[in-house]
């Protein structure tokens, strides 16, 4: 998949098994539930470091043992490879750290 062509719920599907993310038809979404709020708040500095890394940035809603996760590629209006990539290593952080997806 290039990183700059937008993909169809059909395209990712696949993909995001076991990850904790769906397609809603704009973006990747996704709730982790956590503990407490520091268990919520060390998953998103996991994953910020992650993301960083891949230069490609969640949109984050955090709260008392939850932390919710938009990916969506604003530079071309849609889902990517790149937000797939993250899904899948955010999906691979909150397992580690003993969140469930809820």
């Amino acid at each position: 998949m290039d990183e700059h062509t937008l993909l169809s719920r059909a395209d990712v599907a696949a993909e995001l098994d076991g990850t904790g993310f769906r397609h809603d038809g704009e973006r990747l979404v996704a709730e982790f539930r956590t503990p407490d709020f520091a268990g919520a708040v060390r998953l998103l500095d996991a994953v910020a470091v992650e993301a960083d890394a891949m230069n490609h940035h969640p949109d984050v809603r955090l709260g008392w043992g939850r932390i919710e996760f938009d990916l969506l590629s604003h530079d071309v209006g849609g889902v990517t490879a790149r937000d797939v990539a993250l899904a899948r290593r955010i999906g691979e952080i909150a397992v580690r750290q003993g969140a469930t997806a809820g």
